[in-house]
């Protein structure tokens, strides 16, 4: 297994992770109103960016390496200010799966566009044929 393969399974887990939390959350476990709350759909995104994840396309998650700092802010916020005890352990919560996901993403972004680097490197010297020093 690669070192590739291990930070988007990271990220697929953190992701994941997060999706069953903002459901549950504002479903279940502490809605904003009884019953459920809207705030639910923030799920949606991290869903929508699943299919994307385990494609492993690098622009995917550069984009989720900006996006995902929303989710850390809604819990840096909740955590602090909810009202209820139980709102502000999910608050920490969403906040540690969203710096655990982003540096998992940022670190996926850096090793993928180093190998995809090194292809081209090696590539290149592959085209450019052998190097002799015959001419001496």
């Amino acid at each position: 297994m690669t070192s590739l393969h291990r930070l988007r399974l990271a990220v697929l887990a953190c992701t994941t992770g997060l999706i069953v939390l903002c459901l549950a959350w504002e479903l279940v476990l502490a809605p904003q109103r009884p019953g459920g709350s809207l705030l639910a759909l923030k799920a949606v995104p991290l869903i929508a960016a699943l299919p994307a994840f385990l494609s492993g396309r690098v622009r995917a998650y550069q984009w989720w390496s900006m996006l995902i700092l929303l989710y850390l802010c809604e819990g840096v916020v909740r955590g602090m200010s909810d009202a209820s005890h139980i709102g502000r352990t999910l608050g920490w919560t969403e906040t540690l799966l969203s710096v655990l996901a982003y540096g998992a993403i940022v670190a996926y972004v850096r090793k993928a566009q180093a190998s995809e680097a090194a292809q081209v490197t090696s590539t290149a010297a592959s085209a450019a044929g052998p190097s002799t020093d015959s001419n001496r």
